[in-house]
Order: structure tokens, then sequence, then C-alpha cells
């Protein structure tokens, strides 16, 4: 499905990577781990921006962050500062003939919006639910889940996934005309996340489970 960019959100420079599909928006949210939120503080007439990266998970169309509720960036999200969130996911170094024309293969997602705290007990252990499958699927119901101490200590903001664009890179290098005449390599160096052996605690006697012997985030890459 399909989304219409804001004139915020439409992408200007290198426009025929833009890509507004909210399914592959998700599947690009889907597996990365980590996101950077940006955000501003007005304070004493100080005006200072942040940008943390954290962890996430993804519900439909909220994607939930978490943190310790004294952290500075909750007690400010949760006052309806406006934020930028970005993820990344980087699939390759490409090499051109000239340094002016290597890239590198990526997809990534920035979604605008006001993030709001979670107070519905219910909707917040959903979301923590969210962001333990979100890193690795079936641990949520393995491990012990938060006691009402941690609860109380932990805060979690939603934000609508409502405005939104991502930006793709794919396939070879692009050098002008005049440089493929140039006696250099030139290609592509793919890069992907890849999983090594679990190595077990010293005072773990459980077998390693099934979920983490398959353990994966290789996707169907786009293009």
């Amino acid at each position: 499905m399909s989304s219409n960019p804001t004139p915020r959100t439409r992408i200007v420079r290198e426009p025929q990577r833009a890509v507004y599909d909210r399914d592959t928006i998700n599947q690009i949210l889907d597996e990365a781990f980590l996101c950077h939120v940006g955000f501003a503080v007005n304070s004493n007439s100080d005006f200072q921006p942040y940008v943390i990266p954290t962890s996430y998970g993804r519900n439909g169309d909220m994607l939930y962050i978490h943190g310790s509720a004294a952290s500075r960036m909750l007690r400010n999200l949760d006052q309806g500062v406006p934020v930028c969130i970005t993820v990344t996911l980087l699939d390759g170094l490409v090499v051109a003939r000239s340094v002016f024309n290597h890239s590198m293969n990526y997809r990534s997602v920035v979604i605008l919006g006001t993030a709001t705290l979670v107070d519905d007990p219910a909707e917040k252990l959903a979301a923590l639910r969210a962001l333990s499958e979100h890193i690795i699927p079936g641990r949520w119901d393995d491990a012990r889940q938060p006691n009402e101490k941690e609860l109380k200590q932990t805060s979690v903001l939603r934000l609508p996934i409502n405005e939104f664009s991502a930006k793709v890179r794919v396939g070879p290098a692009v050098d002008d005309e005049e440089d493929y005449a140039f006696p250099t390599w030139a290609g592509v160096i793919p890069l992907e996340m890849t999983v090594g052996a679990a190595i077990r605690d010293d005072r773990c006697e459980r077998e390693l489970p099934a979920y983490l012997k398959t353990y994966s985030r290789r996707k169907e890459k786009m293009g």
C-alpha cells in the first residue's frame, strides 16, 4: 500500500530512489535493530538538538521505543516534542571508477511525528513484547517477563507510522561515460549481518532453544 509523501518527507535529492510504500517501510523496520531518534530541547533559552540510538519495536502502524523513565530522551519526548526517527540498512559498498561516484547500496526510512507516552498497562506490556520479539522472536515467552517494579522504571513511547518515506539504492556503480575506460576495478562489495554461534552463559544449564539455533536477520532484499 502506497502513501502520498508530505512536503516534509518528499525525497528531493535522488528522487528516483524514493519509496513511499508502507510494505517496504515495514520490511526495512522489521529487519533493522536500531533506530536513531532526533529531537530538540529548548531549556533556559538553550536550543539543543539530540540524536539518540535505541532499540524499537513495531506493532502494526505503531512504532514503540522504551528506556529508563529518568532518561533525558524519554522525559522530553513524553511532553510532545516532535521527533525524527531514522533506520538504515547497509547492503553494499559501491566501488566506482572515480572516487566522486563511489556510493553505497542501502535501505533507509525516515518517520516524522510526535511521540506520546503509553499509559495503558496492557498496551505498555504489548509494546515491550513487540520490542523483545523484534530483536529475538520467541524470547518473550521463554524468559522472565517484567515485574511491577521494572515496569514502573520503564517508559514506553508510541509514534504512529503516518508520515514517512524510504530511500533505497540498489545496483552497480554508475560512472561518467568517459571514466568507463579508466583501468581500475569497479563493482559492488556486498555487506550483510551474520550470526555467530551462540555462547552459553557459565551458569546456564539449559540446551540452546530451537528459536536461537535458527536465529537469523536475513531477509529477502528489495531490488
